[in-house]
């Protein structure tokens, strides 16, 4: 039987996520917990999967119907789906997609997105899971206009900057200080309106760092962003997988540059403060998740550590 998912349930989904994903994209408590607290404005439900009295598997869905800065509404997501490895291949599964499926719709969403959420598991169909023939049955085709994604990885005990280039002297590089947050949110507003400004408020709101945003100025103000993220950040790192990695383990992204100062090395020069910052304050093992630019990220030393197939399904037709 399937039944509504409670506050209680997240140590379930953390260990049949565990169970069923295997050591490499383990996750704790903590992030169940944490992806279990829909964001602000948007709506979120689950359901847990029950057999003789025991979980056996958990579906979660949430979808963004008041922001369109931050999502279409009419795009829904699948945040999470597991069932333990001994009742897969038993129709749970299923059974759990469709009652997704069907909250989204009664949402308005149109379509349901695999992965990529606002509190996300994983940014798309994780293709090491050799899962993508079981969602294609089920309706899910590839995203146009760009299917895969990568997270990359590296270890920052060997990082050195690549360029004499990114080293600017007409740029002020820092972590950014308390009294920062308006004049960063203001860059923000300006250049990345949508999740990228979304998630910086989110980040302040659940009492996060000012200083795990590094901040590039120049004459005329904040011009760049870029977020760090460390074991003690306000927000669980295990949505990163960096379990093959050494400790300690850090993160970055988002990172980005005003438009029209793009082209001048900038974005290269933050990315490099960024890595130093981490590599300073001791970490080793680094992700840069959810990206389509390996080439630029492999000139500072990463190399693909995961890939994801990003899947759509239609759930209405479109008039």
């Amino acid at each position: 039987m399937l039944r509504p998912f409670e506050p209680s349930d997240v140590t379930h989904a953390a260990s049949i996520w565990n169970a069923a994903c295997g050591p490499d994209l383990a996750i704790t408590p903590r992030l169940a917990e944490f992806n279990a607290r829909a964001a602000t404005g948007a709506v979120q439900a689950g359901c847990l999967a029950i057999r003789d009295g025991q979980p056996i598997g958990f579906v979660s869905a949430s979808a963004m119907p008041a922001d369109s800065t931050v999502s279409s509404p009419q795009v829904g997501w699948i945040d999470a789906l597991a069932v333990l490895p001994a009742f897969q291949r038993q129709g749970i599964g299923s059974q759990m997609l469709g009652w997704a499926e069907a909250w989204l719709a009664e949402q308005g969403c149109q379509r349901a997105r695999l992965g990529g959420g606002l509190h996300h598991y994983v940014a798309g169909l994780p293709i090491e899971l050799n899962t993508l023939a079981c969602f294609d049955k089920r309706g899910y085709h590839e995203r146009p206009g760009g299917s895969h994604v990568w997270d990359v990885a590296h270890d920052l005990a060997e990082y050195q900057i690549p360029d004499p280039k990114y080293q600017l002297p007409n740029a002020e590089i820092r972590p950014a200080r308390p009294d920062d947050y308006d004049v960063v949110l203001t860059f923000l507003q300006r250049e990345f309106p949508g999740r990228w400004r979304f998630e910086f408020q989110e980040y302040a709101r659940d009492g996060g760092r000012c200083s795990d945003y590094v901040i590039l100025r120049t004459e005329r103000g904040v011009d760049g962003c870029a977020r760090v993220a460390f074991e003690d950040s306000a927000w669980p790192l295990d949505h990163y997988y960096p379990n093959r990695l050494p400790h300690p383990w850090g993160q970055l992204g988002s990172i980005g540059i005003s438009a029209d100062c793009r082209g001048k090395s900038y974005g290269g020069a933050l990315l490099d403060a960024g890595l130093r910052r981490l590599r300073d304050s001791g970490v080793r093992g680094c992700v840069i998740d959810w990206t389509s630019l390996v080439d630029f990220y492999g000139k500072f030393g990463f190399k693909p550590y995961r890939q994801y197939t990003m899947l759509i399904k239609q759930l209405t037709n479109v008039e």
